[in-house]
């Protein structure tokens, strides 16, 4: 509980005591978010029409189509913040395999965007979200300008855990 009685929501207690604890309440929150997101994108993607994608190769692959610009690895991870090359050029990989995404290499560097089928896949997903997703979000009551400020607390938030895994890999 806290000093005024109500019950603190914490996915770990032993991490919820002391100084700081209200931290843990945000952890739990991104992680219930986290989860619930990755299994709405998923569900999304499904009823857009493709059964087959993850959560990374749904998040890829509307990288690939964002701004109708191409992209290399390299981009898509850090505008994704995904430290792992690895995954992020297997979802590539299977992305191109489903014809979703075409390639082209200049020089050393392979540059992505979505084919004309990977264009109608977002375009399906996005008319199931705006259906299923930001029908419901009107009922938060929430304005624009505070939908934004949530946005970059956000973006805020991960900079602080980016720069404290920097902190705990130099321990």
């Amino acid at each position: 509980m806290d000093s005024k009685g109500k019950r603190r929501i914490v996915s770990s207690r032993h991490l919820a005591e002391g100084e700081g604890w209200q931290a843990s309440e945000i952890e739990y929150g991104m992680i219930i978010a986290y989860n619930a997101f990755s299994r709405w994108m998923v569900r999304c993607m499904s009823a857009a029409g493709n059964t087959d994608l993850t959560p990374l190769e749904i998040l890829v692959l509307h990288n690939a189509n964002h701004r109708g610009r191409d992209k290399r690895l390299t981009d898509i991870c850090f505008l994704l913040n995904v430290e792992d090359t690895h995954t992020v050029n297997y979802a590539l990989k299977k992305l191109m395999k489903m014809e979703l995404l075409q390639s082209e290499k200049r020089r050393k560097e392979v540059f992505y965007r979505t084919s004309d089928a990977g264009e109608a896949l977002c375009d399906a997903y996005r008319s199931v979200r705006e259906r299923c997703f930001l029908d419901g979000l009107s009922r938060l009551d929430l304005s624009g300008e505070e939908m934004r400020e949530i946005a970059s607390s956000l973006r805020t938030l991960s900079g602080q855990y980016d720069q404290a895994s920097r902190a705990a890999a130099s321990l």
